[in-house]
């Protein structure tokens, strides 16, 4: 039996679109055991919509890993325990997709790289944004070039993070849409220079600097005004620190002093609830681990 955590992530992070990561002391918790056929189990979040066959993310994922590896599969049960909110910009489907080729991997005695399964994993998933610190912890930056993704890998000091999932209905194929299909120049450069702040802030843990430049012109402005309450959140979350939407949405992650981190919390789910809408609020940490073996 082979046993794996992999962690949440948080994609953006403000002006990092499509480029910055960050892995989060949340884990879904996956084990792979030799089986007659395959079959899949999980408990925790997403249960209900996920016990419902074995044709998933993972297990295509799974399946992808051995014929790329030229491997027969032979038939495996998967248990998994999921803490990582489904549909709430935390990374969900990209630690499936991490789980299932890391899991293969290790089934199959590690044949490839780190790199490669990155590689693998951006295929699935699109881009590398979420698997890649879902894969190596951490801060992560990384882009395509062509055939190759380049990637930054970074620590993060300590920081607390908030982050507050109203429970609505918000698709990643609507997040995507409501995009602009082109920006002004302005706005561009607006980012560029506001994304290489948020690293250096990061790997500082200069939560003062953070919250200044923690702002984007590229895809927020466009999202939270789709998002029932989500401005009026978002304004409030600003009041306690340096805030954003997490991934495309729809939960708003906030770095905060942790003195601060309960009231935070409280103070943001309270703005949905006065809208009618329900809310799961998190507080917790940046993690230096990606997805990993365990005993």
């Amino acid at each position: 039996m082979i046993k794996i955590r992999v962690p949440a992530t948080s994609a953006n992070l403000g002006p990092g679109f499509d480029c910055l990561g960050l892995a989060l002391n949340i884990w879904n918790e996956v084990s792979f055991e030799s089986a007659e056929k395959l079959s899949y189990l999980v408990s925790g979040e997403g249960a209900e919509k996920l016990n419902k066959g074995t044709r998933n993310l993972l297990t295509k994922a799974y399946t992808l890993l051995h014929e790329t590896c030229g491997q027969k599969m032979s038939g495996v049960q998967i248990c998994a325990h999921n803490e990582i909110l489904m549909s709430s910009g935390l990374g969900s489907s990209a630690a499936a997709i991490v789980a299932g080729l890391f899991g293969a991997n290790e089934m199959l005695g590690k044949p490839l790289s780190k790199n490669h399964l990155l590689k693998l994993a951006t295929e699935i998933e699109g881009h590398p944004d979420n698997v890649a610190p879902a894969l190596l912890g951490g801060l992560v930056v990384s882009v395509m070039a062509r055939e190759e993704i380049i990637t930054r890998r970074y620590e993060v000091p300590e920081m607390t993070v908030v982050i507050v999932k109203p429970i609505v209905d918000w698709l990643t194929r609507t997040a995507r849409a409501v995009l602009p299909k082109s920006i002004s120049r302005a706005d561009a450069v607006y980012n560029i220079g506001r994304a290489a702040l948020v690293v250096d802030a990061l790997r500082n843990g200069d939560l003062e600097l953070l919250q200044k430049i923690m702002d984007d012109r590229i895809h927020q402005p466009y999202r939270l005004k789709h998002i029932s309450g989500g401005i009026a959140a978002y304004k409030t979350a600003k009041q306690f620190g340096a805030a954003a939407l997490s991934g495309a949405g729809p939960s708003i992650i906030v770095f905060v002093d942790p003195r601060n981190a309960e009231r935070a919390k409280t103070e943001i789910q309270t703005v949905f609830a006065e809208r009618g809408i329900e809310s799961r609020g998190i507080i917790t940490k940046p993690s230096s681990a990606g997805c990993i073996a365990i005993d």
